[in-house]
């Protein structure tokens, strides 16, 4: 049954259309109709618009009103949402997609104190929330999958959400739901995805020539820069953290890296000839290219070849403290 009243907490454009949907068609099926939806953003509407559309209906009509960006609601708008919350008219559910921050920020723990069912919409920041969220789509299909197939998933298709969810669905269908390491590599080879992270393996381990000839192998072929910044920046941040637990076992630290035990021994091989300092200019490195890729570079291909040479070459060559 809908619940009258939702929290969309996170700044995921994806996550949050697919709470959005989810909601309504629950909604339907409980009116046993089509609902409508109405948008409001929290920063344009008027006072008086919301009070209206939170107004109780004549005819009962079953409604859903989405209010985008509440984080960035004014003061009289925040404070009819606010005042709302307790007592949502018959008929109505009320979503409220909030960043958790911005100038309404305290929103979110009225919102919580009502009772608002929250559904999580942050994007993931960690390689290891991205597995997890490859983990949970699975599972929501009933599909129970190994760590190796979540890391392969995620080095073929990438971190855009979107694009994870379609493909768990994919190979779902496609293999009747027995999704093994063979059915992804078979689903994705050649994809050109692939190569930011051969880039990034050829960097991290010193491989300068064969960094900048796969590079522009991939800018040929149109790769998104932001998929070869982020898979940069994913083995820089990898190695990293490997380094920061010393020698273990891959299959015991696999658990609290987030990370199948393959993905650990490889880091800590490739990490063994890096030092604190090195691999700390690296992450300096990947930091900035990641707001360069992003719009803060006039050239985003000159940074992109400018950071994957600077790595290869801070990487200690043998016999190079």
């Amino acid at each position: 049954m809908t619940e009258p009243l939702y929290l969309l907490l996170g700044d995921n454009a994806f996550l949050i259309e697919r709470a959005v949907g989810q909601v309504l068609a629950a909604a339907g099926r409980d009116s046993g109709e089509p609902v409508a939806l109405t948008r409001v953003r929290a920063g344009e509407v008027t006072a008086a618009e919301l009070a209206e559309l939170l107004s109780p209906s004549l005819f009962a009509d079953s409604r859903v009103i989405l209010v985008e960006a509440a984080g960035e609601a004014g003061k009289e708008p925040a404070a009819i949402i606010t005042s709302t919350l307790s007592e949502i008219p018959d008929g109505i559910v009320l979503l409220v997609a909030h960043s958790g921050g911005g100038r309404a920020k305290s929103m979110v723990g009225a919102l919580q104190r009502a009772g608002a069912v929250e559904i999580d919409c942050a994007t993931p920041r960690w390689p290891s929330d991205r597995a997890d969220f490859v983990r949970r789509e699975f599972q929501a299909t009933g599909v129970r999958v190994s760590r190796d197939v979540v890391e392969l998933m995620l080095a073929n298709v990438g971190s855009d959400l979107r694009e994870l969810a379609a493909a768990v669905s994919q190979l779902v269908a496609d293999t009747g739901g027995k999704v093994t390491e063979a059915a992804v590599e078979t689903y994705y080879s050649g994809r050109a995805e692939v190569r930011g992270f051969e880039i990034a393996d050829k960097a991290v381990t010193g491989d300068l020539a064969g960094a900048r000839e796969s590079l522009a192998w991939a800018m040929h072929h149109g790769v998104p820069r932001v998929v070869l910044a982020d898979a940069l920046a994913e083995a820089v941040h990898g190695i990293a953290r490997v380094r920061g637990l010393g020698s273990v076992n891959p299959q015991s630290a696999a658990a609290d890296l987030g990370m199948p035990p393959s993905r650990v021994k490889k880091l800590q091989a490739q990490g063994a000839a890096w030092d604190a300092e090195r691999i700390g200019a690296a992450a300096v490195v990947v930091a900035k290219l990641n707001g360069d890729v992003k719009g803060q570079a006039a050239d985003a291909d000159f940074s992109l070849e400018q950071a994957v040479s600077a790595v290869a070459n801070l990487r200690p060559r043998r016999g190079r403290a």
